[in-house]
């Protein structure tokens, strides 16, 4: 988890004083992890940090809160009666667009319950991240909370922006990580509200766009047209790619496989396509194909992930070493 400066920064725009709440430290069980976050405002909320009372607690006492800087350490049994068993600290802190201007846009570092002056820990840390160009993983280290700011890492494009297209956008839009772009035939065919996090692309002929996919973006195909589907998965096997699944039936694949190979395609990069995607069990409705099929991409973004992170030298990989010695 990151620090959202976007969606903050946003919030700050439209209702001026915002407080973020997040998990800033874990012992034992807890219903969230470090770096999980909720903003909040005189009127509303978004995110959360879970917990049920404990989040309600923290919320009441965020839109009241005077001081720019709160720690907060709660026991979640005898504290607040819930069953986790574990204990937090909380971090809640109060923006505006002068706070904003002082964050940076990598990684936020400051001290919470602690000097002014960064700790030696604290500076090898941040110079480790900027000579590695990986960002540390969010944690309390004497008395200084880090975070790195959330960028849009993992590249997906949704084809299609028919009803399953819409529900899937729905399902993924929130998710800080993944960088969005949504193609269609013509702009009529995309709602009116497209989520700001969302590029949106009308093209006449969307087979063309693929060369200007990342080889490495995840693709959900699930447009209005068969031959348009194929279009695509022809041209992602020519173009490379990390995760492909085609909406459909067994049968549609079945004859997409035999017109691929037609199209001079190997039987084993044909079967780097996924058809049907989803979970059939959930049913047929467009929102139940869209849980399914997000459920089946974030498992595939995940694995990308873990790579990305478990390469020599990552220093995510390095707090875990430090934390096992």
């Amino acid at each position: 988890m990151s620090f959202d400066l976007g969606t903050l920064c946003d919030l700050v725009a439209a209702h001026a004083r915002v407080t973020r709440v997040v998990i800033a430290e874990v012992k034992g069980s807890s219903p969230r992890d470090v770096g999980a976050a909720m903003l909040v405002w005189d009127s509303g909320q978004s995110g959360t940090i879970g917990g049920g009372a404990l989040e309600y607690e923290a919320a009441e006492q965020a839109r009241c809160q005077s001081a720019p800087t709160r720690v907060i350490r709660r026991a979640l049994g005898p504290d607040l009666g819930q069953c986790c068993g574990g204990a937090v600290t909380l971090v809640s802190e109060v923006y505006d667009a002068a706070r904003l201007r002082d964050l940076d846009t990598d990684v936020i570092a400051r001290p919470v319950d602690a000097a002014t002056q960064p700790p030696l820990r604290v500076k090898r840390l941040l110079a480790d991240a900027r000579g590695q160009g990986h960002p540390p993983a969010p944690h309390l280290i004497d008395g200084w909370l880090i975070e790195p700011v959330s960028r849009a890492q993992t590249p997906m494009w949704i084809w299609g922006a028919g009803h399953v297209g819409r529900a899937l956008v729905d399902v993924l839009s929130p998710l800080p990580d993944l960088d969005i772009t949504w193609v269609d035939t013509a702009q009529d065919r995309f709602p009116g509200d497209i989520p700001n996090r969302i590029t949106a692309l009308p093209a006449a002929e969307p087979a063309l766009l693929v060369p200007h996919a990342p080889e490495n973006a995840l693709h959900l195909i699930l447009t209005y047209s068969h031959a348009l589907d194929l279009a695509l998965c022809n041209a992602l096997l020519a173009r490379g790619f990390s995760f492909a699944g085609v909406i459909g039936s067994a049968t549609k694949w079945v004859r997409f496989k035999k017109r691929l190979r037609q199209l001079g395609h190997g039987p084993t990069a044909i079967d780097r396509i996924t058809c049907p995607i989803g979970d059939p069990a959930l049913g047929k409705h467009p929102q139940m194909i869209a849980i399914g099929v997000a459920a089946q991409i974030l498992q595939a973004a995940q694995v990308t992930q873990a790579e990305q992170t478990n390469r020599p030298g990552s220093i995510r990989q390095g707090h875990r070493e430090d934390r096992r010695a």
